[in-house]
Formats: structure tokens, C-alpha cells, sequence
């Protein structure tokens, strides 16, 4: 029996050694195959047999092959890479915007700057017929650069739209991939009982790929199989079966398209694009939905808050053949979309109207939603506050928009309003003839060579809406034509007559000394101590070929605040100071992603590398492992000698 014993014991050390042989070599030669796990012999005692003398050992048997894995590395690895590879991507694509608009000379800035500098030669000679070509050539020019970099913009969106649909073919790849690894690695391990560790790997493999293309959430079943789930839980891999995802056009934005779930019974839902945070996929998403929606808003901001308020003065103005100007820019409109899942039949229509309301933009989207009855719910998108209109949508504007609808909403019917997002796109030059130019204001005002006091009236300035409370005398044409007489009845109180007809406008007017005195849609300040008798004329300008006023007020909105208007407070910012705020937003962006960047790299390299001294092949280490399982095959193996050696002995005594 020790013979028998010896031999068995001999046998089983034999095997042992070369598997732990074959196990070290396998090691050695996939050290440098990504994804791949060190592998360990698991060795255990033989039960050992009674005798008379005790239970004596018979040896050594190999329980398992298994691979050097740690869930929570893992797990660690895999957070770190997806959130990688989000910001390293992130990062690239606003890059793009941040070098254009960085860029001096492809920037709004220079345009903006030669623009009004060609309004303001304008205003000093505005008889100049060179001088008004030259302004409507750099109006010309900067419509053509907020239309360039809009373009350049919407060449950015077709690119990152590509690369997401790329992003989802290797997302559907990889849980096709994984449901099939599922599948073997279930049978294997049933029909084996034991793990097979370089599917598994495969597998882990194949999970680490996709996390660098979206966050994944992987839960383990008890049969070995993984589920994986991405957003907000939707199931992309569950046992053998993998799900996929597609792109379909947005339904409230046409402009863009949504990710959407593919479900098993042949339907399609949208998923919350927010929610699929992570990888390159969520990169993409975040600067798609992020950043360069908010530069698309905010560009098209300055480009309307320019041509809205060179509008308002323009129309104010009064060109070389005494007609009042007209829209100097062609005005761009704000975007509206009725959801294409809307039950009803009410189209919304937004608009600015009033200069104030140009400054009153916030460069935000909006979603009007209908809540039934005669309510609605306004959402500002870039901080989710909400206006309820219990009463229907309201006739002041909110946040410089005019909204209006018709009938046939239902209750849950939304819409999507974008206010500026088309600003720098159709901005374009209305006026083409330089004679029509509204270089000059509409009236004249002067004094009575015969005045004796020592008041004076100042040039006087066209409004963009009456301010004198008489309906009579709205602002027209025609009452801007008629000339009105101030006369002072003392030194405290005038009189106002239409000077053509002789009618008397107002009598009796307090005095105040640099106050505004407002008839026919115009208004002047008459400074100084009058006396009775003095007399003032406000008139229709003739021969105002030499006059440079309104040119002079429409330069000087170069540097005046127009835009930024909180909650319809005053303007704080001049067009290129939203433009360079804008800018340094961007700026500020995209220095933050690179830091943020850089140090999430550096994180998750150290995580790999700490998951790697752990499950990693280190050749040193297999180096002596096969020295070890040599001598041990070799001691087996004269182990074996002996046995043999001993049983002819047995034999020999035998004969």
C-alpha cells in the first residue's frame, strides 16, 4: 500500500506542477494582452486515508484555475476611465468654438468696432456719399461675420452629430458582444463547474470599452451572467439578450436629434439625453446641449440686440430724401416648435418688439408648456424658473418676448422657443442705397432771434414712442412735420401752439429747467432763465443734408448699455461687452475642462495602475514561478523514481 501510496502521491504532484507550468506560461505570454487577468493555481490536499498508524496524506490536487480579480478595482477603474474620457472629449470639441472666437480676426469684435466707426465718419460728414457707401459695406461685413461663424457653428453641430451616432454603432456593438460572452460564459461554467477566466476577461474587457463611450452600471446574476444598464437605468444588456440605441430627430427641437431606446416590441422611446452621463457619448452630448447651444444663443443675442436697437434709432432718423428710415438690418426672428407630440392644434408665435426688449434678452431657451383652462407655464431652460399665466398668455413681454397664440391647445401640449438662436444667422443688411441712409433727425429746433433771457433749446431728439399723454398727437410722420411754437407766458410757465394752424397745444406748462418738453413724438430740454416773451420753434427739418445727428446717436450705441436687462431692470453691457463676456465664458470653459481633464487622466491612470499591481502579470514573479513548479515537477518526479524503484524491489522479493 506505501508503494501504491508513494506512486499516486508521485502522479499527483506530477499533474500539479505542470499545471501550475502551463498556468505561469500562459501568464507570461498574455502579459502584454489588454484586459487580461493573472492567473493562479488553486491547490488543495487529497483526502487522506485511515490506517491503523492515522490518516495518512495521499498528495495534492488542483480545486480551480482562477483569476486575480478585484470587483472593487475594477469597478474603480471603470468610474474613473468613463469620466475620462467625457471630459477629455468634452474638451476637444469646445476647443473648436473657443479658438474661433478667440481668434482676432475671425472674431465679431473687429466687425463690430469698424462698423461703428464707419457710422461715426457718417455723423461727421454726412453729405459724404463715399462715406455712406463705406458705412453699408461694413454693415455688410459684419452681418457676413455673424452669418460665418453661426455657419461655422452649425458645421460644428453636423460634426458632433456624427460622431454620436459612431459613438452609439460601438455602444450597440459592445452589448451585442457582451450578451454573446454571457451566453458562453453560462453554459462553461454550468457544464464545468468551474470559471472560465479568459471569457471573463473578454468580457471585462468588452464592459471597460463601453464605459469609455457611455457610463454603464453592471450588475452580476448569480449565474455568472452580467446586466448592464445605462442613464437612468434602461436595461442594455440583460443575460443573452443586448438592446440597442438609434438617433431619431428631436420632437421638440428639429434642429437636432435625440438618443432613443430601441424596445423589444418594435417601438422607440426618447431617453432623457442628460441622463447619459460619461464616456465619449456623454461628452458629446454635454457640449452639444451645453455649450454649443449657449453659443449659438448667445452670439445671435448680440447680433439681434444690434440690429434691434440700429433699427429703432434708424426709424427715428430722416435719410437725404426727407423720409423717415426704415429697418436698417433685417430683423431675425425667435425660433418657435410645437412639439411633434402634441395632441392639439395651437401655434405659438414669439417676438421683440420694443428696444427695451432686446435688452431684456437672456440668450435662454424656453418651454411653454399648456396646462388646460386658459394657464400656461413658462420655463426658462438655463435655470428651470418657472412663470405660471393663470389667465392666459400675458400682453407684457417676458424677458424681452411678445408670445401669442392660437386656439386649439390641449392640456399637456409643450412648445420649444428659442429667442436667439437664428440672431446671427439672418442678420442681414436692409438698406442698399446710401441716400437712404437716416443719417439726419426728422426736426430742428431753434430760438427767436428777438429772446431776451438766456435760456436755450437743445437739438432735440425723435422717440420711439410718444411721451405726451394728448392721444391727438401720436407719433407720425405727419406730426413730426408739424412745427409747434414754445412761447413763455413768465419765466416760470409756457405756452405750446401748433405753429402751422395756430392751435393751442397746452398752456400754462411748468417750467423746469432742463426738463423734457414732449409734443408730436419728439422731445427737447431748454435750459437756462428765460423771460416772458422768449419763443422756441420745433420744426421739420429741410435741407438736412449736412445733418449728422442721428448717425451721431446711432454711433454712440457702440458704447452705451444696451443689452443685459435683468427682470427689466436697465441695460448693464454694451454689444461687445455681452460679446466679451461670452467670450471669457467660453474661455473659462474650456480652461477648466483642461484641468479637469488633465487630473482625471492622471486619476485614472493611477487607478489602473493600482489595478494592475494586483491582477496585472508581473514577469519577475512568473519568472520564479516557473523555477518553482520546475523543481517541484523535478522532485515529483523523483518522487516517482523512488516508487518505481521500491515496487521492483517487492517484485525481486517475489521470485
Amino acid at each position: 500500500m506505501a508503494v501504491s501510496g508513494v506512486m499516486g502521491i508521485s502522479v499527483g504532484a506530477l499533474g500539479a506542477a505542470q499545471v501550475g507550468l502551463q498556468t505561469t506560461g500562459h501568464n507570461i505570454a498574455n502579459a502584454n494582452t489588454p484586459g487580461y487577468s493573472r492567473q493562479e493555481v488553486q491547490l488543495g490536499t487529497r483526502n487522506p486515508q485511515f490506517t491503523g498508524a492515522g490518516y495518512l496524506g495521499q498528495g495534492v490536487e488542483v480545486n480551480t484555475v482562477k483569476r486575480a480579480y478585484s470587483e472593487f478595482l475594477n469597478a474603480q477603474v471603470l468610474s474613473e476611465q468613463s469620466q475620462a474620457a467625457m471630459l477629455g472629449t468634452y474638451h476637444t470639441q469646445i476647443q473648436q468654438i473657443d479658438n474661433v472666437i478667440a481668434d482676432a480676426n475671425a472674431g465679431i469684435s473687429p466687425a463690430i468696432q469698424d462698423f461703428f466707426g464707419a457710422v461715426n465718419n457718417v455723423s461727421a460728414t454726412p453729405e459724404s456719399q463715399p462715406a455712406r457707401q463705406a458705412m453699408l459695406n461694413s454693415a455688410g461685413s459684419l452681418a457676413a461675420r455673424f452669418r460665418s461663424l453661426s455657419q461655422r457653428f452649425t458645421d460644428v453641430n453636423t460634426a458632433v452629430s456624427s460622431q454620436i451616432a459612431n459613438s452609439i454603432t460601438q455602444v450597440n456593438s459592445y452589448a451585442q458582444q457582451i450578451a454573446a460572452l454571457n451566453q458562453n460564459i453560462v453554459m462553461q461554467t454550468s457544464a464545468s463547474g468551474q470559471p472560465p477566466n479568459d471569457l471573463l476577461d473578454q468580457r471585462d474587457q468588452l464592459v471597460a470599452k463601453l464605459n469609455t463611450e457611455v457610463k454603464a452600471t453592471v450588475v452580476r446574476q448569480n449565474d455568472g451572467a452580467y446586466n448592464v444598464f445605462i442613464g437612468n437605468g434602461q436595461s442594455l444588456v440583460v443575460g443573452s439578450t443586448g438592446f440597442t440605441l438609434a438617433l431619431a430627430q428631436s420632437p421638440t427641437d428639429p434642429s437636432k436629434q435625440d438618443i432613443v431606446y430601441n424596445n423589444m416590441n418594435g417601438t422607440q422611446s426618447t431617453l432623457q439625453q442628460s441622463s447619459l452621463q460619461g464616456g465619449n457619448l456623454g461628452g458629446f452630448l454635454a457640449f452639444r446641449d451645453i455649450t454649443l447651444a449657449q453659443s449659438q444663443n448667445s452670439l445671435g443675442r448680440v447680433a439681434m440686440g444690434i440690429t434691434g436697437m440700429m433699427n429703432q434709432q434708424h426709424q427715428l432718423g430722416q435719410d437725404l430724401n426727407g423720409e423717415l428710415g426704415g429697418d436698417f438690418f433685417v430683423p431675425p426672428s425667435p425660433a418657435v416648435y410645437s412639439n411633434t407630440q402634441n395632441k392639439g392644434e395651437g401655434v405659438v408665435t414669439a417676438s421683440v418688439v420694443e428696444p427695451a426688449d432686446y435688452a431684456a434678452l437672456t440668450g435662454s431657451d424656453y418651454k411653454l408648456r399648456f396646462d388646460g383652462g386658459s394657464s400656461y407655464t413658462l420655463i426658462r431652460l438655463s435655470d428651470n424658473k418657472q412663470t405660471v399665466f393663470p389667465s392666459g398668455l400675458p400682453e407684457a413681454p417676458v424677458d424681452g418676448l411678445s408670445l401669442s397664440t392660437t386656439a386649439g391647445a390641449m392640456p399637456g401640449d409643450t412648445y420649444m422657443i428659442r429667442p436667439t438662436v437664428n440672431g446671427a444667422r439672418d442678420i442681414a443688411v436692409g438698406v442698399v442705397d446710401p441716400a437712404k441712409v437716416a443719417a439726419a433727425l426728422p426736426i430742428r429746433a431753434s430760438a427767436a432771434l428777438s429772446n431776451k433771457g438766456e435760456a436755450k433749446i437743445s437739438s432735440g431728439t425723435v422717440n420711439s414712442s410718444p411721451t405726451n399723454p394728448d392721444p391727438a398727437h401720436p407719433t407720425t410722420d405727419v406730426n413730426l412735420k408739424n412745427p409747434v411754437s414754445i412761447t413763455f407766458t413768465s419765466a416760470n410757465t409756457f405756452d405750446v401752439f401748433d405753429a402751422k394752424s395756430g392751435t393751442s397745444l397746452a398752456t400754462g406748462v411748468p417750467y423746469k429747467d432742463g426738463g423734457d418738453i414732449s409734443f408730436n413724438g419728439w422731445t427737447a430740454q431748454i435750459t437756462g432763465i428765460p423771460t416772458a416773451g422768449d419763443e422756441f420753434m420745433v420744426g421739420a427739418n429741410t435741407n438736412a443734408t449736412a445733418d449728422g445727428r442721428n448717425a451721431l446717436i446711432m454711433a454712440e450705441l457702440q458704447t452705451r448699455n444696451t443689452l443685459g436687462a435683468p427682470e427689466g431692470g436697465l441695460p448693464t453691457t454694451t454689444f461687445q461687452g455681452a460679446y466679451a463676456q461670452w467670450v471669457s465664458d467660453v474661455g473659462n470653459k474650456t480652461r477648466e475642462l483642461q484641468v479637469t481633464s488633465t487630473a482625471q487622466s492622471s486619476m485614472a491612470e493611477q487607478s489602473v495602475a493600482t489595478q494592475q499591481s494586483y491582477a496585472g502579470v508581473n514577469l519577475d514573479e512568473e519568472a520564479a514561478n516557473l523555477m518553482r513548479y520546475q523543481r517541484a515537477y523535478q522532485a515529483a518526479g523523483k518522487a516517482m523514481q523512488i516508487s518505481n524503484t521500491l515496487f521492483d524491489t517487492v517484485l525481486e522479493l517475489g521470485r
